[in-house]
């Protein structure tokens, strides 16, 4: 069953036309006019990686097919009949090689809108995932020309083209490709003449001069300068900095290499849908700028080189904050090569003698290979063990996780930060093959004069999350409703290294939805706080419904242990689902705080994250499962007041939150799952925590 993409974009996107570049019907005459162009469009020998997002928002990349026999892509294009003919085809092949685990991929380059392609999906009952090709350089690369046309690509051999041409004719030239790959034969029929479809038009491809005009000084390296430079900078986060033409240059098939498979910039969500703050996607004009210059051979052309006279040195704290209020250091720490390490709970005497108000923090991790994440919270004293367990902490003051930028709080809003008192740290480190001494500093920035408004956060979290062993992808859901009205300015998502896809969606009470949020391929190396250019307005009885999607196969390069059932853990090796909001109460100031409301929004986290189905209520099955599977059966009988063994709102709110939080932390072994607490924890708190 596709997804409804139609009723998905519902006050979001609006649907553009289809594409000059585009393709559409032709008559005999102009198919005829369009022949000696479709020849002479060169097929690739062999395609390099790539990443898309394919017709329903997830994403699809080339490489993660390196070890089945085969890989095979057909043109699309909605309308298009030799297209149509192709995806029947596909239809019964996939079925018929379902067990060899090729891959049957369409892409479309032809700039038509991705809900259009969706519904057309949709209403011809073609299954076959089209990878939305927005900007065409994938379809450059690889050579498409006709619509319907199919390339077969070989894994073991670099992925090379090892087919080209139609699905059959005749002979039945694709399905014998296949059955030859699959016997690890050599294909006897590498291309064929017969192509018939309609003609894709991609216009730098048919109008190279276009790309020889592309200058570095005038084209390139503006786009560089101002998306790439911060980091790629002496001292920058990194590998090599952008000094001058000549570095640039040598780096410049691996700088394709890492646009065209999506690693940089480092930006996940999806640009179908709310723009997003300090965004750092490219443009399609400044990707395809940077791509076919490269494909040119990345020349120096005329004028100036403007690195040699930027002289750009990155700056130990960011650039737009400037150097902190007050910096404290988190107390050295030696991490071990190899094992696990249990979370790190030091802490330190605040310093300060007034009671401020906080505009931001910043982390600077001592290394940013082995600091997972970091998070700080506001202790009234030093606990007498010396530890800055969360237990303690009052509120949170600020996060960091791996490629997080500072927390910054929105204009005139922020959060308490009193005098005296102690900050508690939470340190996760993860050993990498040596031995590393950390010693993470913490930036606080303050406000001159109290804000007006008071930073709000709630996590959305699921503790009960199983991924099965090998599932590619496998779905989670949890939601959470609004008891009043307020205004959403940001989404974190996080989980671990098997994290594939986060879809957040508003359902509003008036029956309209939106998509606020998809992070097509989860990167757990660039974590980000995505904050809307524009805020979203909710309204009381509006709920977001969070959807992550794991992928626990061996395909996972990153997956610690594919034949291994996975729950909810603190460790990278084990999993996460959660979802901090930031917000703040419509109406709610710094002198006149809404906590009913907030502890009304608290009342419902764990009853969002068991309603696996949204029905309103939670039978057995939702809850025995994960790390509530044991205390699942005593925690029925203790909130089924009624004995009809389902829990609904109110048997939830008669005490399920104190009992569920109490009951896991006993179970819990030391430390060792203390996530579930945590999360609730920070949702009570002003600025919630990232795990």
């Amino acid at each position: 069953m596709r997804m409804n993409w139609k009723t998905l974009l519902t006050g979001g996107v609006a649907v553009t036309a289809l594409a000059l570049a585009g393709c559409g019907q032709q008559t005999k005459t102009e198919q005829a006019a369009t022949e000696t162009e479709a020849t002479a469009v060169k097929v690739a020998e062999f395609v390099g990686d790539f990443r898309l997002v394919d017709d329903e928002g997830r994403g699809q990349h080339l490489y993660y097919w390196n070890n089945v026999p085969a890989v095979v892509i057909a043109s699309q294009c909605n309308d298009c009949e030799a297209s149509d003919e192709t995806l029947a085809a596909f239809e019964t092949l996939k079925a018929e090689y379902a067990e060899t685990e090729i891959p049957f991929l369409a892409i479309n380059s032809t700039g038509e809108d991705r809900e259009a392609v969706n519904a057309y999906l949709e209403e011809k009952e073609f299954t076959t995932p089209v990878l939305m090709d927005d900007m065409k350089l994938v379809g450059e690369d690889l050579g498409v020309s006709r619509a319907g046309e199919v390339f077969v690509l070989s894994p073991a051999k670099g992925f090379k083209v090892v087919y080209h041409g139609p699905v059959s004719g005749a002979e039945p030239y694709l399905k014998n490709a296949l059955d030859q790959l699959i016997a690890k034969e050599d294909v006897t029929v590498a291309a064929t003449d017969s192509l018939k479809g309609t003609y894709i038009s991609l216009p730098e491809r048919d109008n190279p001069e276009q790309i020889e005009q592309i200058s570095f000084a005038e084209d390139v390296a503006p786009v560089l300068i101002e998306n790439c430079a911060e980091c790629h900078a002496e001292g920058g986060i990194a590998p090599w900095a952008m000094s001058d033409y000549n570095t640039i240059r040598g780096w410049a098939p691996m700088m394709k290499q890492v646009m065209m498979d999506g690693r940089m910039p480092p930006w996940g969500p999806d640009t179908e849908y709310r723009p997003m703050h300090s965004s750092r996607a490219l443009t399609t004009e400044e990707k395809t700028t940077l791509i076919h210059w490269i494909d040119a051979g990345a020349p120096r052309g005329e004028g100036e080189d403007p690195f040699e006279t930027l002289n750009y040195t990155a700056p130990e704290w960011p650039e737009d904050l400037g150097e902190p209020d007050l910096i404290l250091e988190v107390p050295e720490y030696t991490i071990p090569a190899t094992g696990v390490v249990d979370y790190q709970y030091p802490a330190v005497m605040n310093p300060g003698q007034e009671d401020k108000w906080l505009k931001a923090t910043a982390i600077i991790p001592g290394d940013r290979a082995a600091v997972h994440h970091a998070l700080t919270g506001y202790m009234e004293e030093m606990p007498a063990d010396g530890r800055g367990t969360e237990s303690n902490w009052k509120f949170s003051t600020g996060t960091y996780a791996v490629g997080e930028e500072p927390m910054v709080h929105m204009d005139n809003s922020g959060s308490p930060f009193p005098a005296g008192g102690a900050i508690g740290f939470q340190m996760h480190y993860t050993p990498i093959g040596k031995e590393i001494v950390d010693n993470t500093k913490v930036g606080f920035y303050f406000h001159d004069e109290k804000p007006k408004h008071y930073t709000r956060s709630y996590v959305i979290v699921d503790p009960t999350i199983t991924l099965p062993a090998g599932d590619g992808y496998h779905e989670e859901v949890a939601y959470m409703d609004w008891p009043a009205d307020a205004t959403l300015y940001g989404i974190y998502p996080h989980g671990h290294f098997r994290l594939h896809r986060t879809l957040v969606t508003l359902f509003r009470a008036d029956g309209t939805e939106e998509v606020l949020l998809n992070v097509p391929r989860y990167d757990f190396n660039w974590q980000f706080d995505y904050r809307f250019e524009e805020p979203v307005d909710i309204k009381a009885g509006d709920r977001i419904v969070t959807r992550y999607w794991y992928d626990n196969s061996k395909r996972n390069f990153s997956n610690p242990d594919p034949e291994k059932v996975v729950t909810w853990g603190d460790q990278s090796f084990e999993e996460m689902m959660y979802t901090r909001l930031t917000y703040q109460w419509v109406g709610e100031t710094t002198d006149d705080l809404m906590e009913d409301v907030q502890e009304e929004l608290q009342s419902q986290m764990l009853f969002g994250a068991l309603d696996d189905d949204m029905s309103g209520t939670i039978e057995l099955a939702e809850v025995q499962k994960g790390q509530f599977a044991a205390m699942a059966p005593m925690m029925m009988g203790m909130l089924d007041k009624d004995g009809n063994k389902l829990i609904d709102k109110e048997e939830m709110a008669a005490g399920a939150m104190q009992m569920m939080r109490r009951q896991f932390s006993q179970q819990s072994n030391g430390e060792k799952n203390q996530a579930v607490e945590r999360a609730t924890s920070n949702a009570a708190s002003s600025t919630g925590g990232s795990n």
